[in-house]
């Protein structure tokens, strides 16, 4: 039998543990100087390099997504090692992790490009076919997960009546530049919940 006295402590903890849970998963202490960014839809918080990533186009559920990682491309030349994530030109592509963006580049083949860095510089996300870059983005900026970067496109090699988002990782070894790095499937990283 419980004594009440050891009941009120047990219950007393309980609720002490509930509120440590609660602050660690909805509070966020930044600095003072911490430059403020309000591009960031308040709803979405901070991501971590061990978790998954989030879709990196605007209203796009994880259902909706294809493993389109091994197919093959150019006529059976090249892999794609990438997915593509078909959406609506204009249709806001947003960061999928913290990061910097490291190049604003323009190619044949993936048109107007954007090649993100994590914040632990361990990977790289491309963004590909790009119809147009968000207002003021630039190179060495500070992004945050589920900010605005872009919009989705049909530029490069893209079919004009198919837009979709090109989205591509790369896990980078201490020192390789942003155009390095060995490929790996985004499709598990943004399809598959937590566990």
């Amino acid at each position: 039998m419980i004594r009440p006295g050891r009941r009120r402590w047990a219950g007393l903890a309980l609720a002490i543990l509930l509120l440590l849970l609660f602050l660690r998963m909805c509070v966020r202490i930044v600095p003072r100087d911490a430059p403020m960014n309000n591009d960031v839809p308040p709803n979405i918080a901070p991501s971590t390099e061990a978790g998954s990533l989030l879709i990196p186009v605007e209203g796009i559920s994880a259902a909706a997504l294809s493993d389109t990682f091994t197919q093959s491309r150019a006529g059976g030349a090249r892999p794609h090692d990438a997915i593509d994530i078909m959406a609506d030109q204009g249709r806001a592509v947003v960061a999928a992790a913290d990061g910097r963006i490291e190049k604003l580049f323009s190619s044949v083949d993936g048109g107007l490009t954007i090649y993100q860095r994590s914040s632990d510089g361990q990977r790289i996300y491309y963004y590909a076919h790009l119809d147009a870059y968000a207002q003021g983005l630039s190179q060495g900026q500070q992004v945050r997960r589920g900010q605005k970067i872009a919009t989705v496109g049909s530029s490069g090699n893209a079919d004009p009546v198919a837009p979709h988002l090109h989205f591509a990782v790369h896990r980078l070894q201490p020192g390789e530049p942003w155009h390095g790095g060995r490929p790996i499937n985004p499709y598990p990283l943004l399809a598959e919940p937590l566990p």
